[in-house]
């Protein structure tokens, strides 16, 4: 979850070169932030809690001539949000630093064994252990074989950035979370993410599973847990660099909804990938949709689309309960792995052991070069370009125009699908516009004081309302609860009561009778009812029109939530670009 950047070489301004990689990295954790700087033989670090976005750094690091730096800006795990939690930690010398992410399950038993060794501890992170458990090992040998055994006495999934202000060497090592090297002309650099490197190069190496990476006048690349030496290969990544400034408008989360039109036309065009991806699952024995929140949603709403369109079972289930019902895996699979980051760790592992069993993997991804994409046997990048918000929205979409032209192309209708996300790009459009706006403004000034919202839908609509739900919860920190309509009795209507808010998705399809007579028990229990319809039924007090677009409905439905929740979030004064408690790529379990 957290960012990590690195910089070893000539340019003797390194901890501003590392403090401005973190800037492009904040959106992987922003409850504190920290840079490490070489001076003499020591490192001199500043950490601050908060953003690093607005920060600058202090006079004393700033000042400072130095050819050796690593930062990070952190997603708590282990440990309060404060300035000693914050990485990078040092060993007691004061000589090695450490940046960090993951989890050490095993943390706990080592702290003991080094505290009774005389080590004195700061703070309360798991992540502390590894400069102590370094700087110990170093008692008996080097520098590089002190940090491939503490790497190697560590139990979980991690990825470390360890830093010698004696050798004036950079250590990595992962299993897990992503790390990639990349380089010029006597300059390394190390990040979790590949968009911070390309500012300086596009010659990377992506740092696989148990390798560590040694970077200090050269690059050595071992294979772990023994040390083998590796060949080094760089690979030149020519990715487009998309602009990803805010523009014109205050967040990077109303941005991205307002792109959402071009994203739907950049599906329009994807034939070619969705034929292939047709043949895949055509020829598998099993197909199963794997995701984690927003793309578990798009992967719900894709098996309810193959069934009526295509009349195909497809299996969906969320990617960490995946490795629990993993048994029936055979090579005859067909793994279609939803991730936007491409990072999920909870994907990535249920893909790993699909591996195992022969099983055929595709990467439906909005990252190029991340891990999933990389795990593919057949990858279709989303081109949804850089989302920065927190809370998915245009890549949300881009999924579900994806699946849309899935199921048309099983029926050999490809060109109804183009037709269809035609129309579905110019209500989106039309549900931009100001007077929307006005309409839309409207329901979360209603809503922006309430403690509870429930968002009802049926058949596809049920995973807009499960989207719905997150998304306001994510960014407004209300609590909602999406719901299937059906399910309303057997429980959940105990808790309508006189005013409870309740949005209710109604597009012209088999399901509308049946959601508005769920929407008519909601309201003879009190409940205030939120029409998201083409028509405005007698049961809705209030009615956001979302015109019918076939199947491009369970698109175009999506975007009063989104800016629902946006605009309860600015009513409340939150920030919806960095909710709290969350990330972006979650790259722990």
């Amino acid at each position: 979850m957290c960012g990590i950047f690195g910089y070893v070489g000539k340019n003797t301004r390194a901890q501003e070169l590392v403090f401005e990689g973190l800037k492009t990295l904040e959106y992987r954790g922003y409850d504190s932030w920290g840079v490490a700087a070489k001076s003499a033989k020591k490192f001199i670090v500043e950490k601050h809690v908060g953003k690093i976005g607005n920060s600058k750094l202090n006079r004393v690091l700033h000042s400072l001539n130095s050819r050796l730096s690593i930062g990070h800006t952190r997603w708590a795990t282990h440990g309060g949000v404060t300035d000693k939690n914050a990485h990078p930690h040092l060993d007691c010398t004061g000589e090695i630093a450490v940046v960090h992410n993951g989890i050490i399950e095993n943390f706990e038993e080592i702290k003991k064994k080094l505290l009774k060794k005389g080590h004195k501890f700061i703070s309360e992170t798991d992540t502390e252990v590894l400069p102590h458990l370094i700087e110990e090992n170093m008692k008996k040998e080097g520098f590089a074989s002190s940090v491939r055994d503490a790497f190697n006495a560590l139990k979980g999934l991690n990825a470390i950035v360890v830093a010698s202000s004696v050798a004036s060497e950079i250590i990595a090592a992962k299993n897990g979370s992503p790390l990639i090297i990349g380089k010029t002309d006597g300059n390394l650099f190390i990040s979790s993410d590949a968009s911070g490197i390309l500012n300086h190069t596009n010659d990377l190496i992506f740092l696989k599973d148990n390798e560590m990476a040694i970077l200090g006048k050269k690059i050595q690349l071992l294979k772990l847990p023994k040390g083998k030496k590796l060949n080094i290969t760089f690979e030149k990544i020519f990715w487009k660099k998309e602009k990803s400034d805010k523009g014109k408008f205050k967040h990077f989360m109303i941005k991205e909804i307002y792109e959402q039109p071009k994203v739907i036309k950049n599906i329009e065009n994807m034939t070619d990938e969705i034929r292939k991806l047709t043949n895949l699952i055509k020829k598998a024995k099993g197909t199963f949709f794997i995701g984690s929140g927003t793309a578990y949603n798009a992967c719900l709403a894709g098996q309810y689309l193959f069934s009526k369109v295509a009349r195909k079972h497809v299996n969906t289930l969320f990617a960490s309960e995946f490795n629990y019902l993993e048994d029936f895996l055979n090579k005859k699979s067909l793994i279609i792995a939803l991730s936007q980051s491409g990072e999920t760790i909870d994907v990535i592992e249920t893909l790993n052991r699909a591996k195992l069993k022969g099983s055929k993997i595709v990467a439906i991804t909005n990252t190029l070069g991340s891990t999933i994409y990389r795990m593919a046997n057949y990858k279709m990048l989303l081109l949804a370009g850089p989302e920065k918000a927190v809370a998915s929205t245009k890549a949300y979409v881009a999924k579900l125009a994806v699946f849309l032209m899935l199921v048309y192309s099983f029926t050999g209708k490809l060109k109804e699908a183009k037709m269809i996300l035609q129309k579905t790009e110019n209500e989106v459009e039309r549900l931009l516009n100001k007077k929307s706006i006005i309409e839309i403004k409207k329901v979360a000034r209603k809503l922006y004081l309430t403690e509870h919202i429930f968002t009802v839908g049926r058949g596809v609509s049920f995973s807009t309302a499960l989207e719905a739900a997150l998304k306001i919860k994510e960014v407004s920190y209300i609590h909602t609860e999406g719901l299937a309509g059906g399910e309303l009795k057997h429980g959940t209507i105990a808790l309508i009561t006189e005013g409870t808010p309740c949005i209710v998705f109604a597009p012209n399809d088999e399901t509308y009778q049946s959601t508005i007579s769920s929407a008519t028990e909601i309201k003879s229990r009190g409940g205030f009812i939120i029409g998201i319809s083409p028509g405005n039924s007698s049961v809705f007090d209030q009615w956001i029109e979302v015109k019918d677009t076939k199947e491009g409905s369970y698109i175009t439905q999506i975007i009063p939530a989104q800016l629902i929740s946006y605009y309860i979030a600015i009513l409340k004064k939150l920030d919806p670009d960095k909710p709290r408690n969350l990330a972006k790529s979650v790259t722990v379990k």
